[in-house]
């Protein structure tokens, strides 16, 4: 089994690369879509901006390999994110796999934008209940694709699923052995 993490411009492709290495899988980074397509899942990355990571995704015209694809594919914070319709950051039109707008959080007294740190997530899916590290100042609304949520001055999506597309807003690859298990059960859907 060969996973293919995304080149897409995020900042985090060594620590997801080694998260799935220690777990045993073969896994490569590119941003070659004939190599790609080789590959029995992808990863699309977290740690950057929604306008970098859709400029870079159109210029290695990577965008309908991954709209296409019936294969499972995992998209961690701003890779969950451009899964939507639109982000609020760098005004751009994202994906479009999953409706909805990315929003950004609005600090008050209560919170710090970005969200930094660790925060709970709460699913009916027993084995993801627990806390992983988040690093995000944008956000998803609940809808009908949500299967694990968490609370930062607002309820929001924290894990979201449609079809073969699973999103984390959180990092599962800095998030200790409760992010390994998140990993593990990704790979069980290949």
């Amino acid at each position: 089994m060969n996973i293919g993490i995304v080149n897409c411009g995020g900042d985090n492709l060594n620590s997801i690369y080694y998260s799935f290495k220690r777990i045993n899988m073969n896994v490569s980074i590119s941003d070659s879509s004939s190599e790609l397509e080789h590959m029995d899942a992808y990863v699309l990355p977290g740690v950057g901006s929604a306008g970098i990571v859709m400029n870079r995704l159109k210029e290695k015209n990577l965008i309908s390999l991954i709209k296409e694809s019936n294969k499972p594919t995992l998209g961690i914070c701003i890779g969950m994110q451009i899964l939507f319709d639109y982000s609020q950051e760098d005004d751009t039109k994202c994906l479009g796999i999953i409706e909805g707008d990315v929003k950004k959080f609005l600090p008050d007294r209560s919170i710090k934008v970005p969200q930094m740190g660790w925060n709970n997530v709460i699913s009916h899916k027993d084995t993801l209940n627990g806390h992983y590290y988040f690093a995000n100042s944008y956000y998803t609304d609940i809808n009908e694709y949500t299967i694990g949520y968490s609370y930062y001055g607002k309820k929001f999506n924290s894990i979201v699923k449609k079809d073969n597309f699973l999103g984390c807003q959180f990092h599962p690859e800095k998030s200790s052995n409760i992010g390994e298990k998140f990993l593990q059960d990704f790979i069980s859907t290949i």
